[in-house]
């Protein structure tokens, strides 16, 4: 389950990643700029976080594995479009549509955990999973480079395609459906709108994911940034983006591994607070670093993204464990809830911020601090108001407007 949950978690990541390496290359071919080789990335994660609303409540009123079975075929689909788009607009087209389809993975794959496992256990499965998944960034751009090597850019939609088939016969044949007819809701558009206003709505909720968001953007903006961060800042070649992602999934793959062996032994808030101790340190030291170095160079200039990562990692089942507890009968709502929050605030980041700070270090740097601090300091929000007024056990019949 683990290894079949985190190649699903995968093929989004891969999407945005694998093609980093190809910029250069595909901005020769359409005679397009940076800023509107940015734009593949930012169409793809607004789609995505359009999507995602719809992919948890769909997963709950006709199952996990239909869902899942459709977003991937649907998404071979598109990358089979984007290796033949004849110009930037209708790829730009086929990655909106890749977009649309790549969130049945990790969205509906985290209602999966859920399902299946509570406590503890649940906490085990979901840092396994961000193990495997952490994986995605680290070698999608070497693989991207490989593939650039061997050939031209549409290659590497090619092997996208490749994976998702893949992917597809692998959850045909050993994906079973967690989510039984006799626990589905019928997906209907008020009641479904209701749902969301609920959760919407909830200060719980939106102290919880703003945590997460906020705390995943600064280490984000260095993975929107990496053409400009590796080869403009760096000065490396298109085949060296392994020198920002290793070291950053390295550090994400450690902490989820921590976060499993610490599952049941630390409670939930210490767990959070040493993550964002770690996320602290690590934008600290890269402000530090990034105002001081006369030049931008490795492995300096990366080794507080591993860090980061590694806050991250501790930091992310916590949060999303405690989200996913709070609506027991509308678990892939509010996964994709969540989820549309997380990629709003990716989408801008790629889409607005990452062109204005990733021309300078210390831009960057800063850009990471702040996010890490607005994190942190919507956790401390949440940490005091929990003190005053624990939430109440979850419920198999807590409906979303409930208070909590």
């Amino acid at each position: 389950m683990a290894l079949l949950l985190g190649g699903l978690a995968m093929f989004g990541p891969f999407s945005i990643d694998t093609i980093f390496p190809a910029f250069p290359q595909m901005a020769a071919q359409f005679g397009a700029d940076k800023l509107a080789m940015q734009q593949t990335i930012s169409v793809y994660l607004a789609a995505y976080a359009l999507m995602s609303i719809v992919h948890g409540p769909l997963s709950d009123a006709i199952g996990r594995r239909r869902v899942i079975l459709g977003g991937l075929s649907v998404f071979i689909v598109a990358s089979v479009g984007c290796a033949l788009a004849p110009d930037l607009r209708i790829l730009l087209a086929f990655r909106a549509l890749q977009g649309l389809s790549a969130g049945v993975g990790l969205i509906v794959g985290r209602a999966v955990i859920r399902d299946v496992l509570h406590g503890s256990d649940a906490q085990r499965l979901m840092s396994h999973v961000s193990m495997i998944f952490g994986i995605a960034p680290a070698i999608a751009p070497i693989i991207g480079g490989w593939m650039l090597g061997a050939g031209r850019w549409p290659l590497i939609f090619w092997f996208l395609a490749a994976f998702s088939v893949l992917l597809l016969a692998s959850t045909a044949l050993w994906l079973p459906e967690t989510h039984p007819p006799a626990s589905r809701m019928p997906l209907r558009a008020g009641r479904l709108a209701r749902d969301y206003l609920a959760i919407a709505l909830n200060p719980r909720f939106q102290r919880l994911a703003a945590a997460g968001a906020f705390g995943f953007a600064g280490l984000f903006l260095y993975i929107a940034s990496a053409p400009a961060f590796v080869m403009d800042l760096l000065g490396l070649g298109e085949q060296q983006f392994a020198w920002l992602f290793i070291p950053t999934i390295g550090g994400m793959t450690l902490g989820a591994f921590l976060s499993g062996r610490v599952a049941g032994r630390w409670q939930p808030p210490y767990q959070v607070g040493v993550g964002y101790a770690c996320m602290g340190v690590a934008a600290l030291a890269n402000v530090l670093y990034s105002a001081l170095a006369p030049a931008l160079s490795v492995p300096w200039a990366v080794l507080p993204m591993s860090l980061a990562a590694f806050g991250v990692a501790l930091v992310f089942p916590v949060l999303t464990l405690a989200i996913l507890d709070m609506y027991p009968r509308q678990r892939g709502s509010a996964s994709s809830l969540q989820a549309f929050t997380q990629l709003v605030l990716n989408a801008a980041v790629a889409g607005a911020l990452s062109p204005l700070l990733s021309q300078h270090g210390l831009h960057l740097a800063l850009g990471m601090a702040a996010f890490v601090v607005l994190g942190w300091a919507f956790w401390r929000w949440e940490a005091r108001v929990s003190r005053r007024f624990p939430p109440p056990p979850s419920s198999p019949t807590l409906e979303p407007g409930d208070q909590l």
